[in-house]
């Protein structure tokens, strides 16, 4: 797919993987509809680039169903999809205070299981009454895991589950919507730049980095963005978690 002139829905669109992914379709010349629970940050993003700024909470079919359809209303029916929206705070299963409440697993499996499924559903039932292009494509889904959904770490129990699952998810989902013309794709970041990292101290941040083969640095969210619309524009690529992590594989700590 040539991704110009058609129109995206990016999640978790006002900071780090996210903002870069709707910033790099903006200047491919992409609708873009910038989604996020943030919405002050989600409207400067959405500033920035010329794209609609919505406020989300993807856990939410009610708040799902209103955002699409205020996206549609405005650029037209999605043809792209990009998950991006996520959270990720470590902490032990069973700690010093006993085992984890369990609402916290919960919250984690909402935002970035659930929350993907629920955005998946919802723009695919959109993209399959859409006019197919030339080669039959009507859209594209590209969902967020992460590296931890195979190497997940002391206290990523909750997280690496919820990215496993977005992992889990992509193959299935590739056949059934195969039908319609529709791609779905996964990437699996390794340790990047974004804002949460880059709060850390310096030198925490460069140990983080010496720690990837090559190159040995923060992955940035460029990389991540570049990759997406190299998925959009590979029409073979289909069913596939891609990761990109500069060879890592992470350690237990």
């Amino acid at each position: 797919m040539d991704p110009k002139g058609h129109a995206a829905i990016v999640t978790g669109a006002a900071s780090g993987l996210g903002a870069e992914t709707a910033a790099h379709l903006a200047t491919a010349g992409v609708k873009v509809a910038c989604l996020d629970i943030n919405l002050d940050g989600a409207k400067e993003v959405a500033a920035k680039i010329g794209g609609i700024a919505i406020r989300c909470d993807v856990t939410s079919s009610d708040a799902a169903v209103a955002a699409l359809k205020e996206a549609r209303d405005k650029n037209g029916p999605a043809r792209i999809l990009i998950n991006c929206a996520g959270v990720g705070p470590a902490k032990r299963m069973v700690g010093r205070d006993g085992p984890m409440p369990l609402s916290d697993f919960e919250k984690i499996i909402a935002v970035n299981l659930t929350g993907t499924f629920n955005m998946m559903r919802l723009v695919a039932a959109d993209m399959q009454n859409v006019t197919p292009l030339a080669d039959g494509e009507r859209g594209v889904i590209v969902s967020t895991a992460s590296v931890a959904a195979y190497e997940g770490q002391i206290g990523q129990a909750p997280y690496a589950a919820s990215k496993g699952g977005v992992a889990a998810l992509t193959i299935p989902v590739a056949r059934e919507l195969s039908q319609f013309g529709i791609r779905v794709m996964a990437i699996a970041p390794g340790i990047f730049g974004t804002p949460m990292l880059k709060a850390l101290p310096q030198a925490a941040q460069d140990s983080l980095g010496a720690s990837v083969p090559f190159p040995k640095r923060l992955g940035e969210p460029r990389e991540y963005a570049e990759l997406v619309l190299f998925i959009l524009r590979s029409n073979y690529l289909n069913g596939e978690v891609i990761r990109l992590d500069g060879a890592l594989r992470m350690a237990p700590r």
